[in-house]
């Protein structure tokens, strides 16, 4: 089963590109570093311009780079936090207020609560149980088909699919690390470099 899984994410993994986070669309509390790579939230606000793309009430940030089109994968480092939610999302979504997170507002992600609790947010929550507890997560899109699937890359095993998928609009890799639990969950959430070789 394992090697099942190495195989196919090596495939995904071939789709890799690179994500950089967009400063236009990260809510105040957030900190990004100065090469987009890397978020945390810091907890307190900052005074930003209130543009149409920035989250104004909840603790998100996109990526720059949007797809309308074929296959893209990238991977994500979740290690020492206790909470976050990652996934990709439609251009359209609401940014402002509160934000229901589900396929039918745009959101197609997984998240982790209270430090081992990983839950899939389809259109009903899905609880997951996993073998371990992934360090970095692997997000993997094919538009035609209409799938987003989640990977743990070091264990090379399939965290959860969403098939059937509708995709109209661009679509835009998603971070949330979540607030700071007083420091316990302060970790930056990376963007990491896909090694394809491992």
């Amino acid at each position: 089963m394992k090697k099942l899984f190495n195989a196919e994410l090596k495939r995904v993994q071939q789709y890799a590109v690179d994500v950089t986070l967009d400063p236009d669309t990260a809510h105040p509390n957030l900190i990004l570093s100065v090469d987009g790579k890397q978020v945390t939230n810091s907890d307190t606000s900052k005074t930003l311009p209130d543009n149409p793309q920035r989250f104004s009430h909840c603790v998100f940030v996109l990526g720059k780079q949007s797809f309308s089109s074929g296959r893209f994968y990238f991977e994500v480092q979740v290690k020492g936090k206790t909470k976050w939610n990652l996934g990709v999302v439609r251009e359209s979504i609401n940014r402002k207020g509160e934000i229901s997170l589900s396929p039918q507002y745009g959101f197609w992600t997984i998240w982790l609560r209270n430090g081992n609790e990983y839950t899939a947010l389809d259109y009903q929550h899905v609880s997951l149980s996993l073998q371990s507890q992934p360090q970095k997560v692997g997000v993997f899109v094919d538009y035609e088909e209409g799938l987003v699937s989640f990977y743990d890359v070091d264990a090379a095993a399939l965290i959860y699919s969403f098939t059937g998928c509708s995709f109209t609009e661009k679509l835009y890799p998603y971070l949330c690390p979540c607030n700071n639990d007083g420091g316990k969950n302060f970790a930056c959430l990376i963007i990491c470099p896909v090694n394809q070789t491992a």
